[in-house]
């Protein structure tokens, strides 16, 4: 992994059967680039395998969580087959953080945007900063949503809430996220971490064979087919990446 991931695999949390992943692009504002979300589906992957861990917090270094693509590192694909790698590795990231058969507890600061706000909604206990906002800009650039968030996000909001979300693009408050069944709780900016990780330390006491089964089996009943949503979310991203009007909408965004 490269230095994108800040991955506290010896920390005194992992005593306790917690593993921290952070994401560490602090001057990008954590901004999702290739290299970055490649370490995101290695870093959960591992923490899923560590007979050690039984809980993962996911967080963002500085002042965001992750502010989506990074326009400066941006490279349009050229063609279908790059478009499907690059669509697919989203993805594959989602697939680590919700497939993983260890909860995982989000402290989301800052803006969470386009795929860090897929990312925010992936945990299954998203604790949000006060002054933290969200929203999904892709409709308006002529994209479209991954992370499975067509299938959870209807689960979480209702269907008219997330048809609202996704298509207009507004922006939504850590309060709004709440009431909207998005954020799990809303606690004060200064209180984030140490809330986060008291909710990890829970989750890690928790005896682990019950726990990855309520996951599971949660993820599979509560929501519609995600494996699906992934694919047809994969399909119309693709779609989006070769039409020429795309290219245009990212440069003025």
């Amino acid at each position: 992994m490269s230095d994108f991931i800040y991955d506290t695999v010896n920390s005194s949390l992992a005593g306790e059967g917690v593993r921290c992943i952070e994401l560490n692009r602090p001057e990008r504002l954590n901004a999702m680039n290739l290299q970055l979300v490649r370490d995101v589906t290695q870093a959960f992957r591992d923490a899923h395998d560590d007979p050690s861990t039984n809980a993962i917090l996911f967080t963002g270094a500085g002042r965001a969580f992750c502010a989506g693509d990074d326009r400066h590192d941006h490279r349009h694909p050229e063609n279908a087959e790059a478009a499907r790698f690059l669509v697919e590795a989203i993805q594959d990231a989602t697939r680590a953080i919700s497939f993983g058969p260890k909860p995982v507890v989000g402290a989301i600061n800052g803006w969470a945007v386009g795929g860090g706000f897929e990312w925010a909604i992936n945990c299954d206990f998203p604790l949000w900063a006060e002054s933290a906002k969200g929203f999904f800009p892709e409709v308006s650039l002529n994209l479209f949503v991954t992370g499975a968030v067509t299938s959870l996000l209807p689960a979480l909001a209702g269907l008219q809430k997330a048809k609202e979300m996704l298509f207009l693009g507004r922006r939504y408050s850590a309060a709004e996220l709440h009431d909207a069944g998005v954020a799990w709780r809303v606690v004060p900016d200064a209180a984030l971490h140490d809330e986060a990780t008291a909710v990890a330390r829970k989750l890690a006491s928790l005896p682990p064979l019950a726990v990855r089964a309520m996951k599971r089996t949660l993820n599979l009943t509560a929501c519609t087919d995600m494996n699906r949503a992934l694919q047809l979310e994969a399909d119309a991203t693709v779609a989006g990446f070769l039409d020429p009007e795309t290219t245009r909408l990212l440069q003025d965004f």
